[in-house]
């Protein structure tokens, strides 16, 4: 968000308004607006994971902690 934080769950809607107020910018914009995409093509949920952080896919899976924002379409 504006403020830093990991906004960890989005859907469409509230993309939308993230582009709309420009929090999403910048190297976020073709990341996200491809998450959306797939789920809006069907995949259930999209996952982007901080790729910096060691380990950040296993501790987004086997954790409750959240590592990175999941996209869904609805």
């Amino acid at each position: 968000d504006k403020a830093g934080n990991l906004l960890t769950d989005l859907t469409a809607r509230r993309i939308d308004e993230l582009f709309a107020d420009g929090t999403i910018s910048g190297g976020m914009l073709p990341k996200i607006a491809g998450a959306l995409d797939a789920a809006k093509a069907g995949v259930n949920a999209v996952h982007i994971i901080d790729g910096r952080v060691p380990h950040a896919m296993l501790l987004e899976i086997l954790t409750d902690q959240a590592y990175g924002t999941m996209i869904r379409s609805h």
